[in-house]
This record gives structure tokens, sequence and C-alpha cells, in this order.
């Protein structure tokens, strides 16, 4: 394996001399930095550049931990992540379920790390984040200077999906809840519940995971039941396509005979029949942002501003009912 002493050798230089001409750093003649340049080239010498970031104490290079590489909800934060990477000088690891997560992190193997993986825990990242070592947090809240919890606007959406149901003259709603660990489930039920409380309404919760299955599970729950509600809200769109799936199966229609809210703006929720009302957020803005604020505090050491990504309800047709057109003459 060719060497730094290699180099210098052929070249005719000290190997300082060869450090300055390859990092164009130093005070060598332009000739000399052109001979050092031709024999590396010659000897098909490359530098060490986990060597060099190690004197620096740099890796340049971002960890992204996230739950699953599957699904157009992630691939869209990760494109967002990549985007503005791509601008600067550092790499990319992204590893799903945290498998890695332990070692990358203590053995210091990434300068900065973007976390969307509710099995990371979090007393791990407290213990693990410093001035060193910042951490974006995508799915929870956790007070440290640190730590940028940059989440969505969860509030926002909901109020705009339950004003809009609550709009259209439905009183009997229902919830269907993702995992009970995950803070945008709480938050979404939190505030749908709010909402309903503040009109005088009482929502059933139902429970769920985040999967399509749950949701349909508990649509055939709530037909066998035969009370269904008038609009159902689902903390995500999987859940509320499969809500959709029980109802088809049972003969009944959305929204004819109950409208249904998702969340995440999947695209399937534009294709599929009913194209199905959802809130939705930009994820590739989500994720430009995690990492346009972490390389800014590593870079610049400017700190974290605290926002949250804008969420907003789209209506389709899954929620919105035509009003019946009345006879004339």
């Amino acid at each position: 394996m060719t060497t730094i002493r290699d180099v210098a050798k052929r070249a005719r230089v000290s190997v300082t001399a060869v450090s300055y001409a390859l990092n164009n750093t130093g005070t060598i003649s332009e000739e000399t930095r052109q001979r050092v340049l031709k024999a590396a080239s010659e000897l098909n010498y490359y530098p060490n550049a986990f060597a060099r970031h190690l004197k620096k104490r740099k890796t340049l290079t971002l960890g992204v931990f996230i739950t699953s590489f599957g699904g157009q909800f992630y691939e869209e934060i990760l494109e967002g992540i990549h985007q503005t990477v791509l601008k600067t000088e550092y790499e990319l690891i992204v590893c799903p379920q945290a498998r890695s997560l332990r070692k990358m992190l203590t053995q210091r193997q990434v300068d900065g790390a973007i976390i969307f993986d509710y099995k990371v825990k979090s007393d791990i990242l407290l213990k693990l984040v410093s001035p060193n070592f910042p951490i974006v947090v995508m799915d929870r809240f956790l007070e440290h200077e640190c730590i940028l919890p940059l989440l969505l606007d969860n509030a926002q959406g909901v109020r705009e999906a339950f004003d809009h149901l609550y709009g259209q003259g439905f009183r009997r709603m229902a919830f269907i809840a993702g995992a009970v660990d995950s803070l945008d489930n709480t938050e979404r039920k939190q505030t749908f519940l709010e909402q309903a409380a503040a009109q005088g309404l009482s929502v059933p919760v139902y429970q769920g995971n985040f999967t399509r299955l749950s949701g349909y599970d508990i649509g055939r729950i709530m037909i066998r039941g035969g009370d269904l509600p008038e609009a159902v809200f689902c903390a995500n769109d999987q859940m509320a396509i499969g809500f959709i799936e029980a109802m088809k199966e049972a003969g009944l229609r959305a929204p004819q005979d109950v409208a249904v809210v998702g969340f995440d703006d999947i695209l399937i929720a534009r294709y599929m029949q009913p194209s199905l009302s959802t809130v939705g957020a930009s994820r590739q803005e989500w994720g430009a942002a995690a990492a346009t604020q972490l390389i800014q505090f590593l870079e610049e050491g400017k700190p974290f501003e605290h926002v949250r990504i804008p969420a907003h309800l789209i209506v389709r047709e899954s929620s919105h009912r035509l009003e019946k057109s009345t006879p004339t003459g």
C-alpha cells in the first residue's frame, strides 16, 4: 500500500511538504506542489480521509437513524437530507432500526445524528449528546441545548381536520390512535379530543399501532358493533386505508356512510378510491431543515432554532360530502 512517505521519496521532498501540497496549505512553491501532485498521481496515492479527519477530531459524516427504509414517508425525508448534504463536504450514513446506533455513536463514527426511530431510547441520547456531538430528533421532544426537536405542527393540522368535519355537521366522531409511545400520536389525539370537548362532543378512542392492519381490524370491530360514527379521524394514513378497506368489505362507502381523514399524505392517498383526505406536510422540507440546522451547528456553532414544520389539511373525496341538490320548478 502506497504511503505518504513513498510520495515524499518519489517527489524528493519532506513528508511535511507532501502534506502541504495535498491539503493546499503551508508555504511551498508551486513547482514543489506540482511535483508532489505528479508523484501522488503516478503512485495512485490518495490521502486517507479518515486519518485526516481524525487529526481534526471530525469525520465529516452525519448519521441518520430511522425506523425503516421502506415507504414514501421515509424516502422523502431522506431525499431532503441528502439534497442538503450534497451541497457540503459531509457524507451520510443511514441506519434502519438502530442496529448500529450505539456502536456508531459511542465510537464517534459520525459528527452528529438525526434520529427518527422511536426504538432509540431518549436516555441514551441524553448521555451521548454534547457541543461536539449535536443531535436532531424528529419523533420526540427532548430539552437540551445541543438537541433539536424538529417536529411537525400536529396541532395545526388536526385543528384543520376537526373544523372540516365539524363544519359539515358531523357530531358523532371517533379517533383511531397510533402507537402509544409516539409523540406524534399523542399530540394528534390530544388536539382532536380538545377540539371536540370545546364543542361539547365526546369522542371514543380506538387503539391502533399505525399499521394498515390495525385500521382494518378496528374498522371491522366498529362495523360489527353496529353503531358507526359519522366521521373517523385516523392518526396516520395507513390506518385510514385499512379502515376504508373494512368499510368496502361491508358494503359501506366513504364519505357517504362514514367520512374518513388520515394524516401524512402518503402517495397512495391521492390515487386510492375514494381519494383520502389527509393532513400533509413537506417531508423533503422537514429532512432538509434537519440537515441544515445540524450542519450549521457543527460548522458555525449556530444555536438550534426550535420551529415546527407546517402541516395542513388536504381535502379529498373520503371526507367531503357533496350537498344534495334540491329539485327546482
